[in-house]
C-alpha cells in the first residue's frame, strides 16, 4: 500500500522520540537500558528518570541501577505513590516543588513489570501520550532483555534464593496476564524458598489452559519433580489432547522418572474465553473456589482421581458455565494447612472469609491475588513452612 500523493511522511517529534528507542533496541545491551531511557526523557524535557522493578516477594519496588537513572531506596508497594501506580496499573501524577512527578505502569501483556517515574516542569496531554507509549516500549525492553542478563534478577532479589526456588522461578510463566476476555494472576510463597508448587497457563486462540501442581517433599527434589510434571503437562497440552489424556501423560512421566513412591497433586482446567464454558479435572488437589459478585459461591468439587504418579483411574471432567466477572481461585494445600505449634490449621473457612473481604475492594486480579497471599500469610502469623501458592482466573466475558 502506497501513501497518497502529498502525504507528509517526515518524522515528527514524537516519532523521533520513540524511534530512538526502537532503532537502538535490537542490539542494546541490558545494562544500557538506563542511559537510553535517560536520553529519551531528557529530549522530552524531563529529568530524574527512574525504573522500579517488583521484587520476587511482591512487597517492594526496587530501583534499577544504570547510568542516567535515579537510584534511591526500595519503595513499599502498599505505602507509596509508585506502589499505587503499580497496583492500579494507572498513571499517577504528583505535584512537587520543581514540577510534576509522573509515575507510569510498565505493562507487558497485562503483566506488571514495574513502574517508570519522571519529573517534568508541567504535563499536558501530549506529554501523557508520549510517556504512556515510552513506558510501553521500556516494559517490552525489560522483558526482552531479561533472558540475556542477571541484572534484572539481581535487582528483584531481596534476599538469598534457594536452588529449588531458582528452578521454580525459571519454570513459571509471567505471574499475570490481562486480556480483553480473561485475566490470570498468581503468586508463590515463600518466594525465595519455594520448591514443589508451580502453575502454568497458555492462551491458545479462545482457549485458556491452566494447571496447578504440588509435588511431594521439599527442596530440590520437589522442584525437580515439579519441573517434570509441568514439562509433561506442556507437552501433552501442545499435542492438543484432552484433560484426561493430559493427566495420563503427566502420570507416566512422573512414574518413569521417580518411581511409584513419588507423586504430584494436580489440577488442570480449560476455559473457552468466548463462551465461559470451563472444564477441569482434579488429581488429589484441593478443589478450586468460585467467586461470583465479589463473594465466594461454592467449592468446585468433582470426583478426584489419584495424584499424578500413582496410576489413578481416568479422572472425571467437571463442567461449568461461568458468568461474566466470575473468578476461580486455585490454591495448594499449604495455603490452608499451615498452623502454629499446638494450634489448629488455618483452614478453608478463614480463606473464604479473607477472599470475601478482599473481593469487596473491587480491584483487579493482580492486586487481589497479591493482597490475598500476603494477608493470608499475616493471618497465619507469618508461618510458611510449606509452599503456599494461589492462582486467580477471571472470565471477563
Amino acid at each position: 500500500m502506497t501513501a497518497e500523493p502529498g502525504t507528509d511522511r517526515s518524522e515528527s517529534f514524537g516519532e523521533a522520540l520513540l524511534g530512538a528507542v526502537l532503532d537502538r533496541a535490537h542490539e542494546l545491551p541490558p545494562h544500557l537500558i538506563g542511559p537510553l531511557v535517560a536520553d529519551v526523557v531528557e529530549r522530552l524535557g524531563g529529568r530524574r528518570p527512574q525504573v522500579l522493578l517488583q521484587d520476587y516477594g511482591q512487597l517492594l519496588l526496587v530501583p534499577l541501577r544504570g547510568e542516567g537513572l535515579t537510584g534511591g531506596d526500595p519503595q513499599d508497594i502498599d505505602a507509596s505513590v509508585a506502589g499505587r501506580c503499580f497496583l492500579d496499573a494507572q498513571p499517577v501524577e504528583v505535584p512537587e516543588a520543581d514540577g510534576v512527578r509522573v509515575h507510569l505502569p510498565l505493562l507487558d501483556g497485562g503483566d506488571q513489570v514495574g513502574v517508570m517515574a519522571v519529573t517534568l516542569d508541567r504535563v499536558d496531554d501530549d506529554d501523557r501520550r508520549l510517556l504512556a507509549r515510552l513506558s510501553g516500549l521500556v516494559a517490552d525492553l525489560l522483558v526482552t532483555k531479561h533472558g540475556y542478563s542477571d541484572l534484572f534478577f539481581s535487582t528483584r532479589r531481596g534476599e538469598p534464593m534457594s536452588v529449588a526456588a531458582e528452578v521454580q522461578w525459571s519454570l513459571l510463566p509471567p505471574l499475570a496476564m490481562v486480556m480483553p476476555r480473561v485475566a490470570v494472576a498468581g503468586i508463590l510463597e515463600p518466594a525465595y524458598d519455594v520448591a514443589g508448587d508451580s502453575f502454568d497457563y497458555a492462551l491458545n486462540g479462545d482457549i485458556l489452559h491452566v494447571a496447578m501442581i504440588d509435588a511431594m517433599g521439599h527442596g530440590l527434589g520437589a522442584a525437580t519433580m515439579a519441573t517434570v510434571a509441568i514439562g509433561a503437562y506442556r507437552h501433552a497440552r501442545r499435542l492438543g489432547t484432552g484433560l484426561s489424556e493430559i493427566y495420563a501423560a503427566m502420570d507416566v512421566a512422573v512414574v518413569h522418572q521417580f518411581g511409584p513412591d513419588h507423586f504430584v497433586t494436580a489440577q488442570m482446567m480449560r476455559l473457552d474465553t468466548a463462551t465461559g464454558r470451563m472444564h477441569w479435572v482434579n488429581a488429589g488437589h484441593p478443589p478450586p473456589i468460585l467467586v461470583r459478585d465479589h463473594r465466594v459461591m461454592c467449592r468446585l468439587d468433582v470426583p478426584t482421581t489419584l495424584p499424578v504418579g500413582m496410576g489413578g483411574a481416568e479422572p472425571e471432567v467437571g463442567e461449568l458455565d461461568l458468568e461474566r466477572g466470575d473468578r476461580v481461585l486455585c490454591f495448594t494445600d499449604g495455603l490452608i494447612e499451615e498452623h502454629a505449634v499446638g494450634e489448629e490449621q488455618f483452614g478453608e473457612d478463614q480463606l473464604i472469609d479473607w477472599v470475601n473481604r478482599l473481593e469487596r475492594t473491587g480491584r483487579g486480579v493482580r492486586a487481589v491475588a497479591r493482597s490475598l497471599s500476603h494477608t493470608l500469610k499475616r493471618a497465619r502469623g507469618g508461618h510458611t513452612t510449606d509452599d503456599a501458592t494461589l492462582l486467580l482466573v477471571e472470565w471477563r466475558g
